[in-house]
């Protein structure tokens, strides 16, 4: 085979595998989907699904069971004597036809709708893991940025202690560096502890997540390999809520129509057994009743009508909230894309403007000033393009998310 046809081979078979590549900045899939399965929030919708299940099974088999009546009574007859006497009835009542078929499908729409409260409660935790997750590389990131400015005046002020030795600066420069020194320091401490406590939030709340000491480099926001408009579709079309939404108006349309059938009520049936006069006298026979119906059933069906159209306008509403979800995450991906590469500008300006001056104080042209000037502007500039950076991020990171492109399973896209 020839050495190009090979290099082709061993792209086609590694393309997969970097289609899915880890991202740097972000934590591994796999103690993200254990974080996400193991958040209170998602364990507890979970367990409404096992409740939503058997209620499923309740409604299947029905709510009518089997009753046993009996008495006995000690009868005396003047002249005859005294007699026991007893009867015992077993009656059950049966649903009419229809309404059983009507309860499995509510019991089965039920079970959805907890499955995709469930999923849409998974994709909440996402999307709470993600702030998270960023407010603490944004604070790492700030942190190193100062860090770095700090070290830079404190080598520029040892140098400058030198020269007011030597008679070659004056001790106001001096003072004016202690003082841009110490504002650097006091930012560095800031950070520092923003760090800290995004870490430990983060830590709290997703604990199944190993930290390092130190978070990671917040890496370069880059568009991902869909089409931004193509998640903004997938965004609508893959929402767990609006599927839950549906589900329930369904399932109180059914509801509704259960009721309204329940206005002619289930009828009972039975065996009676009876001894009377002390054994002379017995039978048995069959027993049967029927509730008679009346304004009760017939508000009860009023209200289940009315909750039904309700879950329809909710419905609606939830499709429009989507909708608007959809649209301002494909916005703020666009924008926010576009302003960190202005603030990546005016980053770059910022720093080359810094160097200049600083060759220029240095042949004597520039006072001290004017670079602790530049060299601030230059700082507030790079803390300027970590905070775009960092909205670029979270927003094509939200987008991936509300779309399901990324920390959900491929099953739940069916």
């Amino acid at each position: 085979m020839r050495p190009s046809i090979l290099a082709l081979a061993m792209l086609l078979i590694l393309a997969p595998t970097a289609l899915h590549a880890q991202e740097p900045d972000l934590p591994p899939v796999e103690k993200v989907n254990e974080a996400l399965d193991n958040h209170p929030t998602v364990m507890a919708a979970a367990a409404r699904v096992d409740a939503a299940r058997a209620r499923e099974d309740m409604l299947r088999m029905g709510a009518h069971e089997a009753t046993i009546a009996g008495s006995y009574v000690r009868r005396n007859v003047d002249r005859e004597g005294g007699y026991d006497e007893f009867d015992a009835t077993l009656s059950r009542s049966f649903r009419l036809p229809g309404k059983a078929a009507l309860d499995r499908e509510s019991g089965a729409l039920g079970v959805e709708v907890a499955e995709n409260q469930m999923e849409d409660a998974r994709h909440q935790a996402a999307l709470i893991l993600s702030g998270l997750w960023h407010d603490w590389l944004t604070a790492g990131s700030h942190y190193h940025n100062d860090l770095d400015s700090a070290h830079a005046l404190e080598a520029a002020l040892t140098a400058l202690r030198r020269r007011v030795q030597l008679r070659d600066a004056s001790v106001l420069d001096l003072d004016q560096a202690s003082a841009a020194l110490a504002q650097a320091q006091a930012l560095v401490a800031a950070s520092l502890s923003a760090r800290e406590q995004a870490r430990v939030i983060l830590a709290a709340t997703f604990p199944e997540i190993p930290l390092p000491p130190e978070p990671p480099e917040l890496a370069l926001p880059e568009p991902p390999t869909q089409n931004l408009e193509t998640m903004r579709a997938l965004v609508i079309e893959r929402s767990h809520e609006i599927r839950a939404a549906d589900r329930e108006a369904q399932r109180l349309a059914v509801v509704a129509r259960r009721v309204r059938a329940d206005r002619i009520a289930d009828p009972s049936f039975g065996v009676r057994l009876f001894s009377e006069r002390g054994g002379m006298e017995g039978g048995a026979g069959v027993v049967a009743s029927i509730p008679l119906g009346g304004g009760y059933r017939r508000a009860a069906a009023d209200q289940a009508s009315a909750e039904a159209n309700a879950a329809r306008l909710e419905l609606a509403n939830i499709q429009r909230s989507v909708a608007a979800i959809a649209d301002a995450d494909l916005s703020n991906a666009r924008t926010r894309l576009e302003a960190w590469r202005s603030a990546q500008a005016s980053a770059q300006s910022a720093s080359d403007a810094a160097g200049r001056t600083e060759r220029g104080y240095q042949l004597g042209q520039i006072d001290l000033v004017e670079l602790l000037y530049a060299r601030r502007q230059a700082n507030d500039a790079r803390r300027s393009e970590i905070d775009a950076r960092s909205e670029a991020s979270r927003a094509l990171l939200k987008l991936q998310i509300d779309s399901h492109s990324i920390w959900i399973p491929d099953g739940d896209h069916d």
